[in-house]
């Protein structure tokens, strides 16, 4: 679990409420500035990231477009119903670190079927963690420094993306680099979308050159549906992994984040709403959806207004515009699909240097667990698939088993 994911939760300071009374335009100003911002940001930020992923456990550029249109509907329309039933300021996101997982997976048995498969597994689990509390449990007990360590490995191969990316393209990828360098010093919550969009201007240099252009037709959103299949490599080395990431990385530390905030989310209604919202989308492509962690500040916090009671309009705006974002991710996609080599995976890589930072950091903090830690960021970084099944499995196997070996009381004499 990244370490960005588990803040030390701040005090929470009392606030001024109004009780829902109206009030100034102003006060209503705030919390729909604060979503609007919230959902260009976690959109702009990572989507290349997700198309990376589907396309990396086997999906065709539409299908991967159709799985960005799915999770960015169903994201907007988990954080509507969330927002309207609870009042509360909660966002739903995609994961990004479960993403960068499928990207590093590789080929499985069973092809985007069986990874179609795997996501709908993910989303029962997810709603079933949300009914039986013995199984969240079962979960908090994997140490973190080890779920972190199986994040930072997977990340490392998507982060070396700008590296690789310069040697490749200097002139399309310098600009994005520096802008982003730049942006990170002066307003590092805009560093990734800022990225993003000198890329796009990369892009549409590089068309404009080469004489190409995006057919109309192709703008139009539209979800290609697959028939899940179920395998066992699939099951072990994507849905596993998937859902100990999603819940370690996101649903966990999404709770914990807007506890610090002053609020308390209703657990099971939103294992409920993000599974049930993961079951459907996984047809069309989706890897689920799951409670936001870091952006979850974004409209949970001031940012969003003085008056605790309304900041819920916040997340509910950020739900309304997300809907609005996923019927433009096709154009997103085909977009993304003509870019010159180097520039894309230098994008996805610079929009999760701060997550794998935090990842390796939060994976190291404790010196008792370093050595098991160690030994699944060096499997979940080697990239292997054994027996069909992804590194993140074998990383996880790793850490797990060396970490009992050497907790493990020696006898006294």
């Amino acid at each position: 679990m990244p370490a960005e994911s588990r803040p030390a939760p701040p005090p929470v300071v009392p606030e001024t409420s109004s009780g829902g009374a109206p009030g100034p335009a102003g006060s209503l100003l705030q919390p729909v500035t604060a979503g609007l911002v919230s959902a260009l940001v976690a959109f702009t930020s990572s989507f290349v990231v997700v198309l990376s992923g589907l396309e990396g456990v086997g999906a065709s550029p539409a299908q991967a477009a159709s799985g960005l249109v799915a999770v960015s509907v169903l994201m907007g329309l988990g954080s509507i119903v969330l927002s309207l039933r609870t009042r509360l300021p909660i966002t739903v996101a995609w994961s990004t670190p479960g993403a960068a997982l499928l990207a590093t997976t590789g080929a499985i048995t069973g092809g985007w079927s069986a990874a179609v498969g795997a996501f709908l597994v993910v989303g029962a689990l997810i709603m079933l963690t949300g009914m039986v509390p013995q199984l969240s449990r079962l979960i908090s007990r994997i140490p973190t420094s080890i779920a972190q360590a199986m994040l930072a490995g997977v990340l490392l191969q998507l982060c070396l993306g700008p590296v690789t990316g310069l040697m490749e393209n200097p002139l399309g990828v310098a600009p994005v680099v520096v802008v982003w360098a730049l942006a990170s010093r002066f307003a590092p919550r805009w560093a990734a979308p800022l990225a993003f969009l000198t890329a796009t201007a990369v892009i549409v240099v590089s068309m404009a050159s080469s004489g190409t252009g995006l057919s109309p037709s192709a703008l139009v959103p539209r979800l290609e549906l697959t028939a899940p299949t179920l395998s066992l490599g699939a099951l072990v080395g994507i849905a596993l992994p998937l859902y100990l990431v999603t819940m370690a990385s996101q649903n966990v530390p999404g709770v914990a984040v807007m506890k610090g905030l002053g609020y308390e989310v209703p657990w099971r209604a939103s294992m409920l709403v993000t599974g049930a919202g993961s079951l459907l989308g996984a047809p069309a492509g989706g890897h689920g959806i799951n409670l936001a962690a870091i952006s979850a500040a974004l409209a949970a916090g001031p940012e969003a207004g003085p008056d605790r009671d309304r900041r819920w309009i916040a997340s509910l705006t950020a739900g309304i515009a997300m809907v609005v974002l996923g019927l433009a991710a096709t154009a997103a996609a085909q977009l993304i699909a003509v870019a010159p080599a180097g520039v894309i995976a230098a994008v996805a890589g610079l929009a999760l240097i701060g997550t794998f930072a935090s990842a390796l950091r939060g994976a190291l903090a404790d010196a008792s667990e370093q050595l098991p830690a160690a030994a699944t960021f060096i499997v979940a970084a080697s990239g292997i698939a054994a027996f069909g099944v992804s590194a993140a499995f074998w990383a996880l196997l790793s850490g797990l088993a060396l970490h009992g070996i050497l907790r493990r009381r020696t006898p006294r004499p």
